[in-house]
């Protein structure tokens, strides 16, 4: 266990040296316009590149990727309800749910999940 934490501090030890080199000997640039522009071919941008991003859309990605990480949650407590105890296994997945259907209901009060406002 020793030998574990005294690894653990030497990895720490040798990657904060690394990084604070890194930022020592790294080479500073100054922004300036030509470097902030986007590149075509030489000539001035004809519109700009930074278009506005619609943030309930991105709402709305960021919520289906977290309920299609819970239902990847979910298999595999169908797979283990043959393998543990009823009572245990009743438990945890009615918690589970309870937690997805809570966060269900609070996204629904905030009307996340209406695509027009």
């Amino acid at each position: 266990m020793i030998l574990m934490t005294m690894l653990s501090i030497i990895i720490i030890i040798i990657s904060n040296i690394i990084m604070l080199l890194s930022m020592i000997l790294s080479k500073k640039s100054f922004k300036d316009r030509e470097k902030c522009s986007p590149f075509e071919c030489g000539f001035d941008p004809k519109s700009s590149a930074r278009n506005p991003f619609s943030l309930h859309f991105f709402l709305i990605t960021v919520i289906f990727l977290i309920f299609d990480v819970e239902i990847a949650l979910i298999f595999p407590m169908i797979y283990t309800f043959k393998l543990s105890n009823i009572f245990i296994w009743s438990k945890t997945s009615f918690f589970f749910i309870l937690m997805l259907l809570i966060g269900l209901y609070h996204e629904w009060n905030q009307n996340m999940l209406n695509w027009t406002n």
